[in-house]
This record gives structure tokens, sequence and C-alpha cells, in this order.
């Protein structure tokens, strides 16, 4: 579990490291360029993370190496752990598509409503809609949690 942490805490410095950089780096032709690999650099590197976390919770280790004077079975803790995880993707997904959604929907109301003033409350419900996906994913989070 230490390495775990360690590795981690890698990954929160590189990101933090990589945002001062580009901060602190005047603006230059191939800025995007850079800052797109940095990002998807950091991404699979996270999602890499997560990969080798689920990896080692399933495989009962992580319970193992904290138990040393109380007995606990492995498979409950792995169900806690699994539940966890649930509300954490849960959650979100629900506020990334959230953000997509409103992201999409917003920008063509706006449009919508710069031609045709009217049509204001039409586009706050469809706002208003794609925003409810992700009080939808914290509900969810919230019942899972409570199954704990």
């Amino acid at each position: 579990m230490k390495y775990m942490t360690g590795v981690g805490l890698l990954i929160c410095f590189f990101t933090v490291l990589v945002g001062v950089f580009f901060y602190l780096r005047p603006i230059k032709k191939n800025a995007a360029q850079l800052l797109k690999a940095a990002l998807t650099s950091n991404g699979a590197l996270f999602v890499l993370f997560l990969v080798v976390a689920f990896v080692f919770m399933l495989s009962g280790n992580a319970a193992a190496s904290e138990a040393t004077d109380v007995a606990v079975e492995s498979s409950s803790s792995s169900d806690s752990g699994l539940g966890y995880i649930a509300a954490a993707l849960a959650t979100g997904m629900a506020t990334i598509g959230a953000g997509l959604a409103v992201g999409s929907v917003g920008s063509s109301a706006l449009g919508a409503v710069s031609e045709d003033p009217k049509i204001l409350g039409k586009t706050l419900i469809f706002v208003g809609l794609a925003e409810g996906i992700a009080i939808y994913g914290l509900i969810v989070s919230i019942l899972i949690l409570g199954r704990l």
C-alpha cells in the first residue's frame, strides 16, 4: 500500500510540475502540441495507476498488508473497497457526462437564443435536464455508500 501511495503522489507531483511549467513558459507555436502531449501522458499515467490499484485491491493484498492485529476477512474488505470505487465512478462519470452535455447544450442554447430571444425558457429546460445527470450520479453514489 505504501508503494501505491508513493506512485499516486508522484503522479500528482508530475501534474503540478507540468501545470507550473506551462504557466511560467511564454506561449509559442508548439505550446498546444506540448500541452496535448503532457495531458495525454498524465491521463495515461492516471489510468494505469487506477488499473494497478484495482488489480491490487482485487488480489486481497491490500487487506492482508493492513491487517496486523485484527483478523479481517479479505472478501468483506474487498467488497467494501469495490463499493467505494463504484460510488466514486458513479459520481465521477456522471459529472463528466453532465459537463459534456451542458457544454454542448449550453452553447447551442446560446446560439438559438441569440437568434430568437423568445425561446429562452425552452433552452433553460434543456440545460437543466443536462445538469440533472450529475444529480442522478450523486444520488446513486449516496445509495451505494448507504449500503456499505
